[in-house]
């Protein structure tokens, strides 16, 4: 089975090195996060790189913690794939050494509370109550929204100084990847 190739248009490569990053970002949620919401296969997991996986997680919880924060992740399934995975250590050897510290906050209360949201199929209001009845999990939300631009930036330098990490291929095409 052949690896997975991510493909980047020029113009967002040029972008994104010429003092950027975050450039490459639309582009790269457009090819993992659709892999990782069809579902990951163990066929699929074949066919990424270690430092694939590790982008598609954090794209996931970027994308989670941006829209709904802890608890959303844990209610959508997410808990174990980002937190019970070496998403903290990889963020550490990455150099973000504040999110590495971040996510080990996270799991820690994905194991104290995570079964009292996982899984559970519920009304928008039963949901929304899960916030309240979780009052901790807000700090851990309100860092990292507040921290989350530099994380951004320092996951795509990290793409940007290992391409070879994640199978890039820069395409040449005049527009940029659609947003």
């Amino acid at each position: 089975m052949s690896a997975l190739v991510i493909k980047i248009a020029d113009v967002d490569w040029r972008a994104a090195k010429a003092g950027k990053p975050s450039e490459l970002l639309p582009a790269l949620e457009k090819i993992l996060l659709p892999l990782l919401d069809s579902g990951l296969t163990a066929e699929r997991m074949a066919q990424l790189k270690a430092d694939q996986v590790t982008l598609m997680a954090y794209l996931c919880l970027r994308r989670e913690m941006r829209e709904g924060g802890l608890v959303q992740l844990i209610y959508n399934g997410y808990g174990g794939f980002i937190l019970h995975n070496p998403l903290a250590k990889a963020m550490r050897l990455w150099g973000l050494k504040d999110l590495s510290k971040l996510l080990y906050d996270c799991r820690r209360l994905y194991d104290e509370q995570g079964d009292t949201i996982e899984g559970l199929d519920l009304s928008e209001k039963d949901f929304m109550a899960l916030y309240e009845q979780h009052p901790e999990m807000e700090t851990v939300d309100d860092d990292f929204v507040e921290c989350e631009p530099l994380f951004t930036a320092a996951v795509c330098r990290y793409v940007l100084d290992h391409p070879e990490n994640f199978d890039l291929s820069v395409t040449e095409t005049t527009q940029k990847n659609e947003r």
